[in-house]
């Protein structure tokens, strides 16, 4: 059996199964980069399950009628009686009227995760869908048939309304979709693999739009990536505390027992461990006493995300493994509950929480990089970290990197600003008071890139700066501890800076490294 190697989690499986397991960020972010596959368990009594809750549905429809979104219109609109005869339209015309997203696209790997996300929150067995409309999903999985998802029109409550009605719509053939690369007609690559548009059942659009499907999947994903920053960023700290001549002592043991917030204390370990073994001995003789605040306190920045991390994984993970449309179908009480399960107000709070932890890494190693290119703080490096052997007259190294860093930390911070506090009242004020989930989790994903780039240029950085040192002699392969493996990987691709030359080319590629983990944390 494969083991999929993914944000330093094994997971010893090669398919994940909703409906069966429990999805977790590294599964459905394993699936999402299809390092994993996904398909809907086969069981039987994970079918009987599922029957189960449609054939209650049909029943409390015969006997009792009165249920939200299948025999009323839809939100304000509730008071509106839909007769029998109109029970499939009122479906049909909800994703529909709901196709008015705006913006850029989701990337593959997001939709890919919202699909298996929906899927996965379908197969709790209480919405009152059928077993066919969760093989349709399965289809598109397994097919990797792509709705294309605006990602601007949801306001986190009643869901994802909007950008879900584009996979709902896609299932009935109505959306365009890309498939083996192409964008086309869903109703045509449907005909093209033999497979007839879906037919909704009853309540069955609602159930796939009604809850917070995308913006649970845009949260998870960027919770993987910040994890991997927050790694990356301690590695980057131990070598920029190399190649500024730094006091390893900022980072010991003794000290973070003192103030034990595990996270902080692991952020300093990570650090330490990159150091030479020898740093707070002889081997390497600080410049100063103390260093200044981006380093010495790295571990206190840092650490943050590994103290919160439990927390936010949580909320996270249970929001992917619930029950959230409305109303919720209870075949096992018997009962139709009206409620708000699709509020989206624990992956708002997470992801503003994350956001504001994420884009403070970036503003950590903007720090960092700003003491590098300086030499009034860089300890005897070069101005701008120029390698040039003519003249530092006409050749400014990374200067123009450095502005660059500060321009993506700042956007970075300035898209902190808490989401949640931004609630609307929309709908003729049936959605009074909404989440703003799918926005905060936008925003995360955002800040994630811009401190992606912040961190490919700091390691850049990092890696000039340290080649510097080791060519002049000031430095030894083996005063690079196990930050050496790092300076390898770095090395086995960018030629160190001497004379000016454009870096974007080198920086989109360490960026793009970045997001396939590629450089030892």
């Amino acid at each position: 059996m494969n083991e999929i190697k993914v944000n330093a989690v094994k997971l010893n499986q090669e398919t994940l199964e909703p409906g069966h397991d429990r999805l977790t960020i590294e599964s459905l972010t394993a699936a999402a980069k299809k390092q994993i596959g996904a398909r809907l368990c086969p069981s039987a009594e994970f079918e009987a399950k599922i029957e189960a809750g449609a054939a209650f549905l049909d029943q409390a429809l015969a006997e009792h009628g009165g249920i939200y979104g299948v025999t009323t219109g839809y939100g304000d609109s509730c008071t509106e009686v839909v007769t029998p005869d109109h029970y499939r339209d009122l479906p049909v015309n909800l994703t529909r009227y709901h196709g008015c997203g705006m913006g850029a696209f989701f990337d593959d790997e997001t939709v890919r995760a919202v699909m298996i996300v929906r899927l996965n929150t379908l197969s709790r067995g209480f919405s009152g869908v059928s077993m066919e409309l969760l093989r349709c999903i399965d289809f598109f999985i397994a097919h990797d048939i792509l709705p294309l998802i605006p990602q601007e029109g949801s306001v986190g409550a009643s869901g994802d309304l909007t950008p879900l009605s584009y996979l709902a719509g896609a299932l009935i053939g109505e959306r365009q979709v890309l498939y083996q690369g192409k964008v086309r007609p869903a109703a045509e690559v449907l005909a093209d693999l033999g497979k007839r548009p879906y037919q909704f059942r009853p309540k069955e659009a609602i159930a796939i739009m009604n809850g917070t499907a995308v913006m649970n999947a845009v949260a998870a994903l960027a919770f993987s990536r910040a994890e991997y920053l927050a790694d990356l960023s301690c590695r980057i700290t131990a070598m920029n505390s190399i190649a500024l001549k730094g006091n390893a002592y900022h980072f010991n043991k003794r000290l973070f027992e003192l103030k034990p917030h595990p996270g902080q204390a692991l952020a300093a370990e990570k650090i330490r461990s990159a150091l030479p073994a020898e740093a707070e001995s002889a081997g390497i003789i600080p410049a100063r006493i103390q260093d200044p605040y981006s380093i010495r306190c790295a571990p206190h920045v840092i650490g943050l995300f590994y103290d919160m991390k439990d927390t936010l994984r949580a909320f996270i993970e249970t929001e992917m493994n619930s029950a959230n449309d409305n109303p919720v179908i209870d075949p096992e009480t018997r009962s139709v509950y009206h409620g708000g399960h699709f509020y989206g107000g624990h992956i708002c709070f997470a992801m503003d929480s994350l956001k504001n932890i994420t884009a403070n890494l970036a503003d950590l190693v903007d720090r960092q990089l700003a003491l590098m290119v300086d030499t009034k703080y860089s300890r005897g490096l070069p101005p701008n970290l120029s390698g040039t052997r003519t003249s530092f007259a006409y050749n400014h190294g990374f200067k123009a990197v450095q502005i660059a860093v500060s321009a993506w930390t700042a956007e970075a911070l300035k898209n902190t600003m808490p989401a949640s506090v931004f609630s609307r009242s929309t709908e003729c004020h049936n959605q009074d008071k909404v989440s703003m989930g799918t926005i905060a989790a936008r925003d995360c994903a955002r800040i994630n890139e811009l401190t992606a780039q912040v961190m490919a240029a700091s390691l850049l950085a990092a890696f000039q700066a340290l080649d510097l040192r080791l060519k002049k002699g000031e430095l030894k392969p083996e005063n690079l501890g196990s930050a050496e493996k790092t300076y390898r990987e770095v090395a086995a691709f960018f030629t160190p800076l001497e004379d000016d030359r454009p870096l974007d080319e080198d920086l989109r590629k360490t960026v793009e490294l970045i997001g396939e983990r590629h450089f030892s944390v």
